[in-house]
């Protein structure tokens, strides 16, 4: 099954709306019917269980795939005495100005070193479907694109795709990079989705080192609408 979920995922979620959509049908002729016997039941059972499998042994896969959410781990990776190390978290605004210029001004003292994280966009429809791929595929490019021009900065800096949710994607990357600040982009207040979370207000009380705020405004640096993500 994890084969098949992984080779098409929209393919399979459309199976198993058809065979419960079947089953639905079957079940109201049957009750339409009146009185039906007890062996049209009992053909009903067995498409029933094999439905219900289905949708646990999908519903089991994907959660094991997808991290749980929990509170962000208090271990993290020993920061380095020598670097610098600053986790940035960004992903509809990884291209804005603003961003690399606090990340350059914030590295120009000390030998710095930038994890950049891109929490790839999804949704529990996404995630059966190919979209949840071209989501992260896009964060692939954003995070190319920012790394780059933050190496022609003279800044050193790798990027990783996260998973969707922000909070889980700064635990994860703290498990492996010893950060000494987080600065998290996004768009500003009103067309931000991290900021109606408050996902700033509490990655800061989850850590005590350093989260800082930058605000990324697209429609003014391109002069055309942006993702309201971020």
């Amino acid at each position: 099954m994890k084969a098949l979920l992984s080779g098409n995922r929209g393919v399979f979620a459309i199976t198993l709306v058809v065979l419960w959509s079947v089953i639905a049908i079957a079940a109201i002729a049957l009750v339409v019917w009146g009185d039906p016997p007890t062996s049209a039941w009992i053909g009903l059972l067995i498409p029933v269980l094999v439905a219900t499998g289905l949708s646990i042994g999908a519903y089991i896969l994907l959660s094991h795939e997808r991290p749980s959410v929990g509170i962000p781990v208090s271990e993290s990776a020993p920061a380095s005495p020598d670097v610098h190390r600053i986790l940035v978290v960004a992903n509809a605004t990884l291209r804005g100005s603003a961003l690399h210029d606090e990340v350059l001004r914030r590295a120009a003292e000390l030998p710095t070193e930038v994890l950049v994280v891109a929490p790839a966009l999804s949704s529990a429809i996404a995630h059966w479907t190919d979209a949840e791929d071209a989501a992260r595929a896009d964060a692939r490019a954003r995070l190319r694109a920012t790394c780059a021009r933050l190496g022609d900065l003279g800044v050193v800096a790798s990027g990783e795709v996260g998973v969707d949710d922000p909070l889980r994607a700064v635990e994860d990357a703290l498990r492996t990079f010893g950060a000494d600040e987080i600065v998290v982009s996004t768009h500003p207040p009103g067309t931000s989705n991290w900021l109606e979370r408050d996902v700033v207000d509490r990655l800061r009380e989850f850590y005590d080192i350093p989260v800082l705020h930058v605000v990324v405004d697209r429609e003014q640096e391109v002069g055309s609408p942006s993702e309201a993500h971020g």
